[in-house]
């Protein structure tokens, strides 16, 4: 399955197509979620919610 009917099944609410969008981009998550040679949890958080978001709302 491509990268774009991944998106729109997890549009649908299809808890398995996020859970892969979620999985492909959490090493991302983790890098960036790092601030001064630490990790953030909260900033983790934050970033996750806002991919979920960004799924939610992406025009496809």
């Amino acid at each position: 399955m491509n990268f774009k009917e991944l998106l729109t099944r997890a549009k649908e609410k299809d808890d398995n197509a996020l859970k892969e969008i979620i999985t492909m981009y959490k090493p991302l998550l983790m890098k960036e979620s790092v601030i001064n040679s630490e990790f953030d949890e909260d900033l983790y958080q934050e970033l996750w919610l806002t991919l979920l978001l960004c799924v939610r709302k992406i025009k496809i």
